[in-house]
C-alpha cells in the first residue's frame, strides 16, 4: 500500500502571482505534478510510454532516422523494432530490470542489422530508473547490458561511423550522466523521506508526552480534590455529628458546632476554587497569568489541627529540631498530616486520639508519624483501596521517600503512619 501523502497546499491567490519568483512556481508546479503522479501513476506511465512509441514509429517511417551503417534494413522490422524499444518503458516504474532486458534483443538487432535507431537511446531511461529505485549493485551489469549493443555495432562495422574509443566514450558518457541523475535524485528522495520519517516520529512522541502530561496533571488534581474534599468533609461530618448529640442538652456547643461547619465548608470552598482557577482561561490577567493562591504550609498546620479538633478528635503535636524545608516539601507533609487525621476522623471511632510527630534532622531529612488509639485494623483503609494511601505514596516517592501505614503493633491499638523524606540532594 503506497503511503499516505500530505495533500498539495492551495495555490496562490491570483494578485500573489504577479510577485511570487520563479523559483517558488517552478516548485509549485512540481508538487502539483508530483502529487497527480501519485495519485494517478498509470495515466502518467501512459502518457509518457505513448509519447515515445509515438517518437519512435515517427524514427522508423525515416523523419528521425538515423540509418548510419545499413539501408537494406526492412521497414517492418524497423517498425518492430522501434516499438520493441519503446512499448516497455509502460513498466519502468515497476519492474525496470526486467524492461532493460526486454529491450536488449532489439537494441542488439538495431546494432547488428546497421539500423542504429535514436530509440535505443530510451535504454538511458531504463538505467535512470534502475539507479533510481533498485539497489545499486544492479548497475554494474545495467551499464553492460546498455554498452553492449555499441560493442556489437563496432565489431560489425569497424570505424565506419567514427573511431571506436569516440562512440565508446561518448556511450559510457551518456550512461553515466543517466546514472549520476538518478542517484541525485534517489538520495535527495531518501533524504527527505527520512526527514518525513523523523518530523512523523517526533510528532507521535510530542502526543505521548502531551498525553503523558495531561494523565499526570490528573492525577494531581484528582490527589488535591481528594485532600480538600475527604479532609474538609471529614471535618463537616464529625462537627454535624457532635452538633446534633448536643443539640438537646447544650444548644449553645451545637450552635458553635454549627459555626465550625460553616467555617470549614467556606474554607474547603475556598481551597476548591483556587484549585479549579488554576483549569480555567477566563480567569487569567492581561499578562495571561492566573491569580494563584500559594499552596498549604506547615505554617497553616494549626489552623488544620484545630478543624480536626473540633470535629471531636484530640489531637497533640511533638516537633523535634527546626529547618527551613522548600515548599515541596512543606506541602507533602501537610498533605500527609490531613490524610491521616480524616483516615483516622472516618475510621478511628469514638474516644479515639491522635499524635503527631514531626523531626527534624540537622542534614535536612524530615520523620513524620501520625498514630491514632482507635480500632486498628479492622475498618481502616487499605494499601489497595481509595486515593488516599497512593496519594500520600505518590507525594512522598516525589522526593524520594518512603511512607508505612499500617495497624500499631500488639498491644497497642489504632493506626500508624510513618513517612520519611531524605536529606536533599544538592544542586
Amino acid at each position: 500500500m503506497d503511503p499516505v501523502h500530505p495533500a498539495p497546499p492551495p495555490p496562490p491567490a491570483p494578485e500573489d502571482r504577479a510577485a511570487e519568483p520563479l523559483t517558488e512556481y517552478v516548485q509549485r508546479v512540481n508538487r502539483r505534478v508530483r502529487a497527480f503522479d501519485r495519485r494517478r501513476p498509470l495515466v502518467w506511465d501512459l502518457h509518457l510510454a505513448g509519447f515515445w512509441v509515438v517518437a519512435a514509429l515517427i524514427d522508423a517511417s525515416g523523419g528521425w532516422r538515423n540509418v548510419a551503417h545499413s539501408t537494406d534494413v526492412p521497414v517492418a522490422l524497423v517498425i518492430v523494432l522501434s516499438l520493441a524499444l519503446s512499448v516497455p518503458l509502460l513498466w519502468r516504474r515497476s519492474h525496470p530490470r526486467a524492461a532493460l532486458l526486454a529491450t536488449l534483443p532489439a537494441a542488439l538487432a538495431s546494432a547488428w542489422t546497421g539500423a542504429a535507431l535514436q530509440a535505443a537511446l530510451l535504454q538511458l531511461l531504463l538505467v535512470h530508473h534502475i539507479a533510481l529505485r533498485v539497489p545499486l549493485r544492479n548497475l554494474w551489469w545495467s551499464v553492460a547490458l546498455v554498452t553492449a549493443p555499441t560493442c556489437v555495432a563496432l565489431a560489425r562495422y569497424g570505424d565506419s561511423a567514427g573511431p571506436w574509443n569516440q562512440q565508446l566514450g561518448s556511450q559510457l558518457l551518456s550512461i553515466g550522466v543517466a546514472v549520476l541523475i538518478g542517484v541525485t535524485v534517489r538520495t535527495r528522495r531518501d533524504y527527505t523521506e527520512a526527514l518525513e520519517d523523523r518530523a512523523r516520529r517526533l510528532e507521535t512522541e510530542r502526543d505521548q508526552q502531551l498525553r503523558l502530561a495531561a494523565a499526570a496533571e490528573r492525577a494531581r488534581i484528582a490527589r488535591e480534590m481528594h485532600d480538600i474534599i475527604g479532609h474538609n468533609l471529614s471535618v463537616i461530618t464529625g462537627l454535624a455529628d457532635g452538633g446534633r448529640y448536643a443539640a438537646a442538652k447544650s444548644p449553645d456547643r451545637a450552635a458553635q458546632a454549627l459555626d465550625a461547619i460553616g467555617s470549614t465548608s467556606r474554607q474547603a470552598l475556598a481551597e476548591l476554587r483556587r484549585l479549579l482557577d488554576v483549569l480555567r482561561d477566563d480567569d487569567q490577567d492581561a499578562t495571561g497569568n492566573a491569580e494563584l493562591a500559594p499552596q498549604p504550609a506547615l505554617t497553616d498546620l494549626d489552623r488544620l489541627l484545630d478543624g480536626v479538633r473540633r470535629a471531636g478528635l484530640p489531637v497533640r503535636t511533638t516537633v523535634q529540631g527546626e529547618t527551613a524545608l522548600p515548599e515541596g516539601r512543606q506541602l507533602t507533609l501537610y498533605r500527609v498530616i490531613q490524610e491521616a487525621l480524616t483516615n483516622t476522623l472516618k475510621h478511628a471511632g469514638p474516644d479515639a486520639t491522635a499524635h503527631v510527630a514531626l523531626s527534624y534532622a540537622s542534614n535536612g531529612a524530615v520523620t513524620l508519624t501520625v498514630t491514632d488509639t482507635g480500632r486498628g485494623a479492622p475498618g481502616r483503609p487499605s494499601a489497595g483501596g481509595g486515593r488516599g494511601l497512593p496519594g500520600m505514596r505518590e507525594r512522598t516517592s516525589l522526593y524520594g521517600g518512603t511512607l508505612e501505614a499500617g495497624p500499631r503493633p500488639a498491644p497497642e491499638r489504632g493506626w500508624r503512619v510513618h513517612l520519611h523524606l531524605p536529606e536533599e540532594p544538592q544542586q
